[in-house]
C-alpha cells in the first residue's frame, strides 16, 4: 500500500529515505525550518566567499556511489570530485607537520621518514583496517539495528575480540611515536568519541582515511545535497521551507500528521530526521520512548565552536585539510568528555576550499574554516568565541609563519547556541550519538518508535552514526523499514 509521508527536516539522512520512499511510490513532502535545505550542511556566503557550514570531509564514497546506484545514477551525474593530494597535513609545531598524501605507498613512506620500521607496522594495521571495513561498510552498517543478532556472522565472530579492545589500545600496540599515534587517533573523532572508548573494530576509519582517501566535490559539500535534492524532486518529493514543525499529532497510537506553522498536515506516516530528543518532545509525554535521563546518561560527540573567515590574501604554508595537533591531545579530550569546560589548549582544525576550489573565493583572496571540538553542553558567549578565535589565530600565525589576522575581511560564528537554535540540536550537540560500544548498532536509538505506530527516525542519532555516509545509510535502513511495514 501506497503511503502519504511526512519528512521533518532535510539533512542527508531526510533527503536519502526521501528518494527511496518515493521510488516505492510513496508520497512523500520533506517540511524544513529553516529557509535553505541541508540541515547542517548549508552553505553560508557573503561578499563573494562561499562557506560550507557543516561537514567538509568527502570520505567513503563507496558509499555515495551505492546510494546513487540504487537509483540507477552515479555521482557524476550530479556533482564533480575530485580527489585531494595531499589529502591533509597535520601540524605539530612551527613548521614542524607530517603530510598525508593520496596513496597507501606515499603515507607508508611518511610514517618510515618518521620512524624506522613503522611502514611495516602501518601496514599490517591497514590490511586489518581494510578487512574491518569491508565486513562493516559493505555490511553491517546497512543492517537496521533491530536485533543484536544482525552483528553475528562468521565474520563478525572471527573479530570479536576488537568489540571489546579499543582503538587507542589496537594503535599503541604497535605505534609508539606519539605524532604517528595523533595520525592513527584522529579519524576516530568522526565517530564522536575518545580513542580509549571507540572499539578497536571502528580501525575502519583509518583505511576510509588512508586507503580510499579525502576527496572535495567541486563548489562544495553542498553540491552534494544539491544532487541528491535534483534526484528526490525528480522522484517526485515536494519540498518546503520555512517549516517548523511544531507537533506530530498521534490518533489511537498512530502518528496521524505534524502541526507546521499552526496548520495541521494529515500524514499516513512520519519520518524525523530532526534531532531525535527534539523529535520527542514534539510528542505528549506518554508517547515518548527515551526519557531525559536516558538522554543526559548518553556519550555525544562533540559540539564545535566555527569560523567562516574571508581572507583579504591566499593563506600560505597550509593545504585544503589541515590539522593543528601542537597542544595535548589528551588533555583537549578530557575536557570534552571526562570533564566538560572550555578546553585550556584547544587542538584544532582549518579548511581552505580556495586552495582546491576556485568558485569558493574571489580571486587572490581565500575561504578559511575554523572548527575547534567542544564539550556539548558548554555556556557560550560572544566574547568567548572572540577569546578563542584570537587563541588560535596566534597560534596559527606561529607555526605557519605568517601573518594573517590583519588580512581578514570578515568572521562569522557558529557554536553551541546556533546549533540549538537552527537544529534543535541537544546541547547543541554538532555530531550526534558517540559511537561507544554501549552505543553501537542495535544499543543506539531505534529507526521506528516502540510507542506510537508509523512513527520513524533517521539521522545520527540512530543507526548507524554520526557523519554524512552514515546518514546516507540511516535514510535506506529506515526507508526499508517503512517499506516492510507497509509491505505487511
Amino acid at each position: 500500500m501506497k503511503s502519504n509521508i511526512a519528512i521533518i527536516g532535510s539533512g542527508f539522512s531526510s533527503l536519502a529515505a526521501s528518494c527511496y520512499l518515493a521510488q516505492a511510490g510513496n508520497e512523500v513532502t520533506i517540511y524544513e525550518k529553516n529557509k535553505t535545505i541541508g540541515g547542517r550542511a548549508r552553505q553560508f556566503f557573503k561578499e563573494g566567499f562561499t562557506f560550507d557550514m557543516g561537514p567538509t570531509w568527502y570520505w567513503m564514497p563507496d558509499v555515495f556511489e551505492r546510494f546513487f546506484a540504487d537509483f540507477g545514477k552515479i555521482p557524476s551525474n550530479f556533482y564533480a570530485l575530485e580527489k585531494l593530494n595531499p589529502a591533509y597535513r597535520v601540524y605539530f609545531g612551527k613548521n614542524d607537520y607530517i603530510t598525508i598524501e593520496d596513496t597507501l605507498e606515499k603515507i607508508y613512506a611518511a610514517f618510515e621518514k618518521e620512524e624506522t620500521g613503522s611502514s611495516i607496522k602501518l601496514k599490517k594495521f591497514i590490511d586489518q583496517a581494510m578487512d574491518n571495513y569491508n565486513i562493516a561498510i559493505k555490511d553491517l552498517v546497512y543492517r537496521p539495528g533491530v536485533s543484536p543478532l544482525e552483528l553475528v556472522t562468521g565474520a563478525t565472530m572471527k573479530k570479536v575480540g576488537q568489540f571489546f579492545s579499543t582503538i587507542s589500545k589496537e594503535v599503541r600496540s604497535e605505534f609508539s611515536n606519539p605524532r604517528l599515534i595523533s595520525i592513527l587517533e584522529f579519524p576516530v573523532l568522526f565517530l564522536g568519541a575518545k580513542p580509549s572508548k571507540t572499539p578497536a573494530f571502528y580501525s575502519f576509519m583509518n583505511y576510509a582515511d588512508f586507503g580510499l582517501g579525502t576527496f572535495h566535490p567541486k563548489k562544495g559539500m553542498y553540491s552534494v545535497i544539491d544532487g541528491i535534492t535534483q534526484l528526490a524532486e525528480a522522484l517526485g518529493v515536494t519540498i518546503k521551507t520555512n517549516q517548523n514543525i511544531e507537533k506530530i499529532i498521534v490518533a489511537e497510537g498512530k502518528a496521524s500528521g505534524v502541526i507546521s506553522n499552526g496548520k495541521k498536515i494529515k500524514a499516513d506516516i512520519v519520518l524525523s530526521g530532526a534531532d531525535y530528543h527534539h523529535t520527542e518532545t514534539l510528542l505528549d509525554k506518554q508517547f515518548r520512548q527515551y526519557s531525559e535521563s536516558y538522554w543526559q546518561k548518553k556519550t555525544f560527540a562533540p559540539s564545535a565552536l566555527l569560523f567562516y573567515v574571508g581572507f583579504n590574501k591566499q593563506i600560505e604554508n597550509v593545504d585544503h585539510h589541515t590539522l593543528f595537533f601542537d597542544v595535548d591531545f589528551e588533555k583537549h579530550s578530557q575536557e570534552i568528555y571526562d570533564t566538560p569546560a572550555w578546553p585550556k589548549n584547544p587542538l584544532f582544525y582549518a579548511s581552505f576550499p580556495s586552495k582546491t576550489d576556485k568558485t569558493v573565493a574571489p580571486e587572490g583572496k581565500e575561504a578559511g574554516i575554523f572548527l575547534i571540538p567542544l564539550a556539548p553542553g558548554l555556556d557560550d558567549a560572544p566574547e568567548v568565541r572572540e577569546l578563542y578565535f584570537d587563541k588560535i589565530i596566534k597560534r596559527f600565525e606561529k607555526i605557519t609563519n605568517q601573518e594573517v589576522k590583519n588580512y581578514v575581511i570578515f568572521k562569522e560564528s557558529f557554536c553551541i547556541n546556533d546549533f540549538v537554535t537552527q537544529y534543535n540540536s541537544y546541547k547543541g550537540n554538532a555530531y550526534g550519538l558517540a559511537n561507544t560500544l554501549m552505543q553501537t548498532a542495535f544499543l543506539r536509538p531505534k529507526l521506528k518508535s516502540g510507542k506510537v505506530e508509523n512513527l520513524f527516525f533517521t539521522g545520527q542519532l540512530t543507526v548507524p552514526g554520526p557523519g554524512v555516509p552514515p546518514a546516507l545509510i540511516s535514510g535506506k535502513l529506515v526507508a526499508g523499514l517503512i517499506e516492510k511495514q507497509t509491505k505487511n
